[in-house]
């Protein structure tokens, strides 16, 4: 049985709450849009034998509240969110990062400005659709989610955000009461984180411009990624576009946007393997 340590760590305008599994090298794990710690409970346990696995609730998610009001998110700060998890967990020492959707733009920033921190990021789906050939229609379709959250609430952009990133209403959850008891106050927790997310987070994440050149000169620490059934969705296309312009091969991860959740086991399996270099 893996044993879970909890603690907290205060940055300028946000306490934030993280969570340590394991013993090992440290694997950071970063979520993305309106989830939190919890999005990878999937995968933790099998990473936990190899690595000290920290996952947090990124600032105004959950459990890691503003300390004040909220305002909209900013890409660096964001980053430097993470590097302070990192220096509470492991000091000055390097670690291995798996960023998925916003929490990869997150990690993405993270290397670039804090390159002697990362052994290896792995980037997976990072919706930074300024690395898209022609960005016009992406940009129509965040901002059509941001105004409709505006004009017509919560639900209303759920459903338009979710059919566009390709999550049809088969693959989504069951409304929470029809959840069994131990997932239902996680998918409440992390439901609640909508408002957020809509507000604050969308906008200034999908149009973070990556500093490509600087990923190019650290290549051999960055490891792009999609999910084996996203190939054609709009959050696998900006890692896609990036690796076919700089030459780079991508990993295919099991599931789609989500796969973490939905095939645990498998990706867990896969991520140890490209951490180790088994792939490359």
């Amino acid at each position: 049985m893996t044993v879970k340590t909890v603690g907290r760590v205060t940055v300028p305008g946000a306490a934030l709450y993280y969570e340590t599994t394991g013993t090992g090298p440290v694997l950071l794990l970063i979520a993305g849009g309106g989830t939190d710690a919890a999005v990878f409970d999937g995968i933790v346990p099998q990473l936990a034998a190899r690595y000290t696995v920290v996952a947090y609730d990124p600032r105004g998610n959950s459990r890691s509240p503003y300390l004040g009001e909220p305002v909209d998110e900013r890409v660096d700060v964001a980053a430097e969110d993470a590097l302070a998890v990192l220096d509470a967990v492991a000091g000055s020492e390097s670690a291995y990062v798996f960023g998925s959707s916003s929490g990869a733009i997150t990690a993405m920033e993270l290397l670039v400005r804090h390159p002697d921190r990362i052994r290896l990021l792995v980037a997976h789906e990072p919706p930074a659709i300024e690395l898209l050939p022609d960005a016009t229609s992406a940009r129509a379709f965040f901002r059509s989610v941001y105004d409709t959250y505006r004009l017509e609430g919560r639900l209303a952009a759920d459903k338009l955000f979710l059919g566009g990133i390709g999550v049809d209403e088969d693959d989504q959850l069951p409304p929470t009461e029809e959840l069994p008891w131990e997932f239902r106050e996680v998918a409440e927790r992390m439901d609640a984180n909508s408002e957020v997310f809509y507000a604050h987070k969308l906008l200034p994440f999908t149009s973070y411009v990556p500093d490509v050149a600087a990923l190019v000169e650290l290549e051999d620490k960055f490891v792009p990624a999609v999910g084996s059934e996203s190939s054609k969705v709009l959050p696998a296309e900006p890692i896609l576009a990036l690796a076919d312009r700089v030459g780079w091969d991508v990993v295919a991860f099991p599931g789609g946007h989500g796969g973490y959740a939905s095939d645990p086991f498998e990706f867990a399996t896969l991520l140890h393997r490209v951490l180790t270099g088994s792939l490359r």
